[in-house]
């Protein structure tokens, strides 16, 4: 028997037949038989339903690093998890075949419960939803991060297009998030379909205020969002509204999609983009689609030693005690993760 669609979670009826979605901030009015932006949320007689529902069109087994989460259970492997659909329209999307160019809606049968014994089996510290942007199969992911036991950690990979009411669903359950934070209001108009990008920064406040761990990805594209004026101005909010500590990644474009005509990022954009929020004040600020660089690795805010070296999505190099403090200095560093055992990579170990 196939998987059956479900109702979504957040939604109001608004007269006529017609309903509103609440999961991400364009709060579509649906009417009768249509679909909303993401084009997985149906007005079916008056109710909003899922079209994805433990329909799976990406899974693999990925290093933590490669979501890139860097200061949550680092070497660990999480279980990663799609369905087709996204409420962006980037126009240099790398996954544009599953979040925007698919027809129908497609993929394997892949319920919650499953989902959760293949992590197991694989010897996966935890899940993530990502590939597309999750917040259209809220549900999905809910469900799935339910049947997870307390052993089992939750992360997200996001565009953080995302309501309140949607963070009140997942945020229980959510442990972790990387949220790709792509340029000014301007950018997001012209490059993303998003008309205002306050809500995503709204977004990230409030997950981090609820006790889920922030990571920040800046894919910085040549001519686009590459300026020292704005890197440093979302550095700086960054800083004052999540933290010194929080961590932030750098990354270098590749042309993709409808974004041919630009020239990948040079490795000096983005060592100058990680110079310019150090200098305003980044304790853990690393590079992005560069492997080697020694940028992957994280190093000890007060005296500079070398704690976590990475190659690539690989630790092979961990020089912290059990209490996640520098063995050099005895700075608490804000590493860790739920069900996490790092002894493995103790150094001397």
């Amino acid at each position: 028997m196939g998987f059956k669609d479900v109702e979504t979670a957040v939604y109001e009826k608004t007269g006529g037949g017609s309903v509103r979605c609440g999961v991400c901030p364009r709060r579509c009015v649906v009417e009768e038989g249509e679909l909303g932006f993401c084009r997985v949320r149906e007005n079916r007689d008056g109710r909003l339903m899922s079209l994805v529902y433990g329909k799976a069109v990406s899974s693999g087994i990925d290093p933590i690093e490669k979501k890139p989460l860097f200061h949550y259970a680092p070497g660990s492997k999480a279980l990663s998890l799609a369905t087709v659909g996204c409420n962006l329209r980037c126009d240099f999307c790398q996954n544009f075949r599953i979040s925007q160019e698919w027809e129908g809606v497609v993929g394997q049968e892949l319920p919650p419960k499953r989902v959760v014994e293949q992590a197991r089996k694989h010897g996966c510290g935890g899940i993530a939803y990502t590939y597309t942007e999750p917040t259209v199969f809220l549900e999905y992911a809910r469900d799935t991060m339910k049947e997870t036991a307390e052993d089992m950690y939750s992360v997200f990979v996001s565009n953080g297009y995302i309501t309140e009411e949607a963070i009140d669903v997942i945020s229980p359950h959510l442990d972790a998030i990387n949220v790709d934070l792509k340029g000014n209001e301007e950018f997001y108009r012209k490059h993303c379909g998003v008309p205002d990008p306050e809500p995503i920064f709204d977004a990230m406040v409030s997950l981090d205020k609820k006790g889920v761990l922030v990571e920040v990805t800046n894919l910085i594209i040549p001519g686009e969002n590459d300026s020292e004026e704005d890197i440093r101005k979302r550095a700086k909010w960054i800083k004052e509204n999540l933290g010194p500590e929080t961590p932030v990644h750098f990354s270098r474009f590749r042309p993709d999609f409808k974004m041919l005509n630009k020239e990948p990022t040079p490795v000096s954009t983005i060592e100058k983009a990680i110079g310019i929020a150090k200098d305003v004040g980044l304790y853990h600020v690393y590079s992005g689609n560069v492997p080697g660089h020694e940028t992957e690795s994280t190093y000890c805010p007060d005296c500079n030693s070398l704690l976590v070296k990475r190659h690539g999505f690989s630790v092979v190099e961990f020089n912290m005690d059990k209490n996640m403090e520098c063995i050099n200095c005895g700075r608490k560093i804000n590493i860790g993760g739920k069900g996490w055992v790092p002894e493995k990579l103790f150094k001397g170990s």
